[in-house]
C-alpha cells in the first residue's frame, strides 16, 4: 500500500525506508549519505541503488549538522540592485556558478552590498556561520572587509583583487590588459590614429587593467594614449563618458570601450550626432555579450569567457571545500569578434 501523508500527497521516502529497503541498519544509510569510508563497497551500493530507487532526498538540515556546514555558499556582488539585474555580465556570471554547483549538495545566496563597503548586516551574515564559503564579484578597492574575509571563510574572487591580503589569494579572471591590447591594436592595425578609451572605474581591477592595456598598445604603436574618459560600465555612463570625449577630442577615430553596456550608451551619442560607424569612429568593445548583438549596430568586441568564469569559480570552491588543493589563480583566455563597428 502506498504510504501517503495527511494531505492525500505521497509522502516523500524516509531514511528508515531507504534502510528496509537496502537490508542495512539507518545509521549505515546515514554514513553513506554523509561520505563516510566505513561502510563496506556491497552495503554502500545497496544503500545508493536503494536511494535512487526510491528517489530519496537527503535532509539538508540533518545533514549539515552532522558536518557542522550549512551547506550554503554567499554570493557577494558589491553594486547596487540595478547594475547589478542589469549587466548580462552578472547573469553570464551567476549561470557559470549555478551550473558548477549544479551536482553539490550546496546553495547560493545573494548579498547586494554598497559598492565602498558592506553594510554590518552583511557583515554579521558572513562572518557569523550562516555559509561556508563566499564568492565576490565586481568588487572595488574600497572593499577592505572582503579582501580579508577569506580568514574567517573560504572566499573566491571573480577578479584579480586590486588590494591583496590573506583573504583574497584565490581568483579567477582573464588577463585584461592583454584583451584590451588586442582590441586597441585591431583599431590601430585598421589605420586609425587618434584611439580614444571610455575606460571603467579606477577602483576597479578590470577599469584599471584595460586602461593599461589600451595605453600599452598606443605607446607600442608611437600614438598618444591622451583621449580618456570614464565610465562605471553602465549604458548610462558609456553615453555620457562618449559626450564627454566628443567635446574634448572632436577628432578622434576610434574608441576602444572598457565594456560592451557602455559600447551601446557610446554607438547611441555617435548615431545622434551624425558620426558614421565604422567610417568616421571605429568602436571596440568587451565582454561580447547579448549587448554586443542587440543593437542596429553588431558590435567587434573582446570576447571573455564569462560563464566559464563562474563555473571555475564554483569548481574552485568546491575543491576548498573539500580540501583538495587548489591553484590560487586561474586565467581564461579572450580573443577579439569581429562584427560591423571596427
Amino acid at each position: 500500500m502506498t504510504d501517503t501523508s495527511q494531505n492525500g500527497r505521497r509522502a516523500a521516502p524516509t531514511l528508515e525506508a531507504v534502510a528496509a529497503e537496502a537490508g542495512v541498519s539507518k545509521s549505515t544509510v546515514s554514513r553513506v549519505i554523509n561520505g563516510s569510508n566505513q561502510v563496506s563497497p556491497d552495503a554502500a551500493a545497496a544503500v545508493e541503488a536503494a536511494i535512487e530507487r526510491l528517489n530519496y532526498v537527503p535532509n539538508r538540515a540533518a545533514r549539515s549538522l552532522v558536518n557542522s556546514r550549512t551547506m550554503a555558499i554567499a554570493l557577494v556582488v558589491p553594486e547596487d540592485t540595478t547594475r547589478f539585474f542589469g549587466d548580462p555580465y552578472f547573469a553570464a556570471i551567476m549561470q557559470g556558478i549555478a551550473r558548477g554547483l549544479e551536482t553539490s549538495d550546496y546553495v547560493l545566496t545573494l548579498q547586494l552590498t554598497s559598492p565602498s563597503h558592506p553594510s554590518t548586516k552583511t557583515i554579521r551574515y558572513l562572518t557569523g556561520g550562516n555559509v561556508d564559503g563566499a564568492f565576490v564579484i565586481s568588487h572595488h578597492s574600497g572593499d577592505h572587509f572582503l579582501t580579508e574575509l577569506g580568514t574567517s571563510l573560504p572566499v573566491v574572487f571573480g577578479g584579480r583583487p586590486l588590494r591583496t591580503g590573506p583573504g583574497s589569494s584565490y581568483f579567477v579572471d582573464v588577463d585584461n590588459a592583454a584583451a584590451a591590447a588586442t582590441g586597441t591594436k585591431h583599431l590601430v592595425d585598421l589605420g586609425r590614429r587618434r584611439i580614444a578609451i571610455l575606460a571603467g572605474p579606477v577602483n576597479m581591477p578590470a577599469g584599471v587593467d584595460r586602461t593599461s592595456g589600451w595605453r600599452e598598445a598606443l605607446n607600442e604603436a608611437g600614438l598618444d594614449p591622451k583621449r580618456i574618459a570614464h565610465g562605471d560600465f553602465s549604458h548610462a555612463s558609456g553615453a555620457a563618458a562618449m559626450r564627454e570625449l566628443l567635446e574634448q577630442h572632436p577628432d578622434l577615430d576610434a574608441v576602444f570601450v572598457a565594456s560592451d553596456l557602455m559600447a551601446m550608451g557610446a554607438l547611441t551619442v555617435l548615431r545622434d550626432r551624425g558620426i558614421a560607424v565604422p567610417d568616421d569612429v571605429a568602436v571596440v568593445g568587451f565582454d561580447d555579450s547579448p549587448a554586443a548583438v542587440a543593437g542596429p549596430i553588431q558590435l567587434t568586441t573582446v570576447h571573455q569567457p564569462s560563464q566559464e568564469m563562474g563555473y571555475a569559480m564554483a569548481s574552485m570552491m568546491l575543491d576548498l571545500l573539500g580540501g583538495k588543493p587548489v591553484e590560487h589563480a586561474r586565467i581564461l583566455p579572450t580573443h577579439l569578434v569581429v562584427r560591423d563597428s571596427a
